[in-house]
């Protein structure tokens, strides 16, 4: 009776531990960067905004694989949901055409882009309607 008592509460309490990262709707997300925090930076690209707002998206995510102890991960850059290149290509993308920007770690990243993203993606989502807005996701 007492084990399954303690199974009970472990169960749920492991479930817990396990969870995705969720923040409550307004308030602060460490993993998020908004339109007005790009705005508020005067950032001129991508990689200036997350520089300037959150440097520790662009630092190393350390060892990968048990198998190949060399192999070190850098955050995947996606934008609107497409595969877009390594962190280099962050100084390509203006900064006015961003509405946000947001860092999956290796579990959410696996989980939402593909297991090709054990260091975690950097996801950027693009403004939508403005003719130069459009003229840059045509381009690229």
């Amino acid at each position: 009776m007492v084990r399954a008592h303690w199974i009970g509460v472990l169960v749920p309490v492991v479930l817990l531990g396990c969870a995705s990262h969720h923040v409550a709707p307004g308030a602060y997300d460490p993993n998020l960067i908004t339109e007005d925090e790009i705005v508020d930076s005067r950032a001129s690209n991508a990689y200036d905004a997350i520089h300037k707002l959150r440097g520790n998206f662009l630092s190393n995510r350390g060892k990968i694989s048990i198998y190949s102890p060399a192999t070190v991960s850098m955050p995947t850059v996606y934008v609107d949901d497409q595969r877009y290149g390594d962190i280099n290509v962050l100084s390509t993308i203006p900064a006015e055409v961003i509405a946000t920007i947001r860092l999956y770690r290796a579990w959410d990243a696996t989980t939402r882009y593909g297991i090709n993203n054990a260091g975690g993606v950097i996801s950027i989502t693009t403004r939508q309607g403005g003719v130069e807005d459009a003229a840059w996701v045509n381009r690229h």
